[in-house]
């Protein structure tokens, strides 16, 4: 399986700004498209937490509390304050630029919500799951819609935005192209949403069951999902191929949470977490959603010793059937 990152690019994210600000926004006050684009990639500040926390701790935190509900609306007002600030601080020196359109707080205010608005209902198409209530519930939410990174959505915005810029510079009609790739951006969502509905609704079973069915976008090609099937730690990809793992009551999976925050995130992040054995008879923590042989310590983590008492431990030798 491709792994995966935890987050919608950045590069998509700053690409929806730019495109909003071609629409027509960035023409209501100056520095309307860094609000835009630094809006739209403001909820990722929590990427910070990987200076304070360890090893896979971080699983726990990230999609939460900055891309939550009081987060979207109060960064956005940090941001407007920063840029009609320096926008200030320029006057003074008298290094403001003279093209700058008149800053206006309330619409640098608007524009920041709104680019922030888009940043947790992209990260919310893929299958890594948001927190979009934090701090009130700590519920995931998941999408299932889109690819990580998706390069046709990359192609379309990032083509539209040049086209608009160049038609701007050139002083013709810049607005339209910036205003149809948008629309055309939806319908791509729309149908992929579609399409993910569509394979979800006509999985059967497998041979680890399907009380957990997720439609998984795969790189590169829209039209293609890889099918994960199963429950309490038992999981098949696509038709037959069935990941090491042992059901998850076989251990003493409380007790791990309590005595290593690690696990603890590892399980309040996980989806379709396994357990997977190693050839030297340790114990490790997966999601099927990530799981690749190749990379065996991405998205994992590895458990007490004891938790899973008099587990015959069997030498994980990648997918099998």
């Amino acid at each position: 399986m491709f792994p995966r990152e935890g987050s919608l690019d950045n590069l998509t994210h700053s690409l929806v700004g730019a495109l909003i600000g071609q629409a027509g926004l960035k023409k209501k006050t100056g520095l309307a498209m860094p609000a835009l684009i630094i809006g739209a990639n403001l909820p990722d500040v929590d990427a910070a937490c990987f200076f304070w926390l360890d090893g896979v701790e971080h699983l726990g935190f990230r999609r939460g509390i900055t891309h939550g509900p009081p987060a979207l609306v109060l960064l956005p007002l940090v941001l407007a304050g920063l840029l009609y600030g320096f926008d200030r601080w320029q006057a003074r020196r008298g290094t403001r630029p003279q093209g700058r359109l008149p800053v206006r707080f309330g619409w640098l205010y608007a524009l920041a919500f709104i680019a922030c608005l888009t940043h947790p209902a992209l990260d919310w198409l893929n299958v890594y799951g948001i927190r979009l209530l934090e701090p009130f519930s700590h519920r995931w939410f998941y999408g299932d819609t889109l690819f990580i990174i998706d390069v046709w959505l990359w192609a379309l915005m990032g083509f539209a935005t040049w086209f608009s810029l160049r038609r701007e510079k050139r002083g013709g009609e810049w607005r339209r192209p910036a205003r149809i790739a948008i629309a055309l951006a939806l319908a791509y969502i729309g149908m992929n949403a579609a399409i993910t509905a569509a394979n979800e609704g006509a999985a059967g079973d497998s041979p680890t069951g399907s009380e957990i069915v997720i439609a998984s976008p795969k790189p590169f090609d829209p039209f293609e999902r890889e099918m994960i099937r199963g429950g309490n730690g038992l999981y098949t990809l696509d038709e037959d191929r069935t990941l090491p793992g042992v059901p998850l009551e076989h251990c003493s999976l409380a007790a791990a949470r309590a005595g290593d925050p690690g696990v603890d995130a590892f399980l309040f992040w996980a989806r379709t977490p396994l357990i997977e054995p190693r050839e030297d008879g340790s114990l490790w923590l997966r999601d099927a959603r990530f799981y690749d042989p190749r990379v065996r310590d991405r998205f994992a983590v590895k458990l007490p010793e004891g938790t899973c008492p008099g587990l015959r431990t069997e030498p994980a030798g990648g997918e099998g059937g």
